[in-house]
């Protein structure tokens, strides 16, 4: 399904002592592309917010296998594992510039209307660009 690859450098705020990537930035990563990857569908997340849609994360899980390092390139695959419904479902893939595997990682984000905090469907409009990704 949709794919987004954006490449991010390591930045050295982002490493601890080591000058290895803190696991808590990887949170950032994900968020960064996810946005990107909206955007490559041709969504907003900034118009669907001023549409009283939030996407808050209900499920983050990493798996890190090899450490990103201080001035690296890295690459951030962000894909959607299945049509979303008042979830969905993100899969990411981190590598370095060897292509080597650092991190697997998948988010599962809610629909959520702004005013009342509760869960909705996804919007239409969302459904319909995925749909016309896939043809």
């Amino acid at each position: 399904m949709n794919k987004k690859i954006i490449k991010i450098r390591v930045r050295y705020g982002e490493t601890d002592q080591m000058g290895i990537v803190h696991h808590s930035n990887y949170a950032q990563y994900f968020e960064l592309t996810r946005i990107r990857w909206l955007e490559n569908l041709g969504a907003s997340y900034k118009k669907m917010e001023e549409e009283g849609i939030m996407l808050p994360v209900y499920e983050m899980k990493i798996k890190y296998k090899k450490p990103a390092f201080f001035d690296e390139i890295i690459t951030v695959e962000t894909s959607l594992e299945k049509i979303p419904t008042a979830k969905i479902v993100l899969n990411y893939v981190v590598r370095n510039s060897s292509k080597e595997i650092l991190t697997q990682a998948q988010t599962t984000l809610v629909f959520t209307d702004a005013k009342t905090k509760k869960p909705m469907r996804c919007p239409e409009y969302i459904l319909k660009l995925l749909n016309s990704e896939e043809k």
